[in-house]
């Protein structure tokens, strides 16, 4: 991305606002077309707001183009077109919150802010085990100050972009790389078997479509199945191994047996059984899924901590519904 690496105050500030509310891959192009028309923060302030207002166009959001501009214009007048070199003074300008400043402060002038962005919740959630929600006041603020605490003082810039790229390309949110994570013996996420469960986030349980993948892992004759604790559906009802997605995956047996072993660490297994998708509705939320069963020849040490009962005693557990037409209907023994 020809962001990445770049000194330029202006041009990563510029960056840092077109992908606020805009994916990259869209993104990119508008940068690349901006900095070509205005290469400098005087050619910006220099502009018409129609000819601005026309080359971002597509973009939407268009609040962040009024910020962009009048932003530009006021270092222009105030400070004779030079970009602020201090953390108060960048985080004071019209539209830049704490991410962006630490992003401009870290990356152009190597001051030691940490950068929190959505990336950096998910590595360090599931590298230390955090159950914090990641989207609540008391979450944030957690977050924030663990950022700080493990921040390279000496590299703030390289540490920054170094956590947020492994965030975006090894601690994915789906489907994570780590069998070949080279932080995979010091992760508390997968040590304990949660790299799907973190990072936590309260507004998933306002989300009207939801998807579950229950994978039934089985050994010797016994299910392995836990208590729901947390405060969302079916609470303190049972289940088994729970992937949660926010859209449709399409599992087939190639697949499940590429994620056991990069996920779980899991070389040894056979998958006996895809279901097809399951339907439930609930008062203010549909769910869908599949179950996917597996036996495993030995079972890991982070599944050991979880309940394994043998099959003939799955009926006296409450499940919820969902769960339970599969065992009266689908389920393979």
């Amino acid at each position: 991305m020809p962001w990445k690496g770049e000194k330029d105050p202006y041009k990563i500030w510029l960056s840092e606002v077109i992908l606020q509310q805009t994916r990259v891959s869209q993104g990119w192009a508008y940068y690349n077309r901006f900095i070509r028309k205005y290469p400098s923060i005087q050619k910006l302030a220099g502009a018409s707001d129609q000819e601005v207002f026309k080359l971002w166009e597509g973009l939407g959001y268009y609040n962040r183009c009024k910020n962009l501009l009048f932003t530009a214009r006021q270092i222009n007048s105030a400070q004779n077109g030079k970009f602020p070199d201090n953390y108060e003074a960048i985080l004071a300008l019209k539209g830049v919150g704490p991410y962006t400043a630490a992003a401009i402060a870290s990356f152009a002038y190597n001051l030691p802010y940490a950068v929190v962005d959505g990336n950096v919740f998910r590595v360090l959630s599931r590298f230390f085990g955090m159950a914090e929600p990641i989207d609540s006041t008391k979450g944030k603020q957690l977050f924030t100050e663990l950022a700080t605490q493990v921040l390279s003082k000496k590299d703030p810039g390289i540490f920054n972009q170094a956590i947020m790229d492994f965030g975006a390309t090894v601690c994915k949110p789906f489907a994570p790389v780590c069998s070949t994570c080279p932080l995979l013996k010091n992760c508390t996420a997968f040590g304990e078997g949660k790299v799907n469960q973190l990072p936590i986030k309260e507004k998933t349980l306002l989300r009207k479509h939801r998807w579950f993948y229950y994978f039934l892992f089985e050994h010797e004759g016994k299910l392995l199945v836990h208590q729901r604790k947390a405060k969302d559906i079916w609470q303190n009802l049972y289940e088994f191994y729970l992937l949660e997605t926010d859209e449709l995956v399409n599992w087939d047996e190639a697949m499940v047996t590429v994620w056991l072993k990069e996920q779980l660490g899991i070389q040894k297994a056979s998958v006996s059984q895809v279901s097809p998708v399951g339907v439930q509705q609930l008062t203010h939320q549909q769910i869908k899924g599949q179950f996917i069963q597996i036996h495993l020849k030995s079972i890991p040490a982070f599944l050991q901590k979880y309940q394994w009962q043998p099959l003939n005693s799955l009926r006296r557990l409450p499940f919820p519904k969902f769960i339970t037409q599969y065992l009266e209907t689908g389920f393979r023994k």
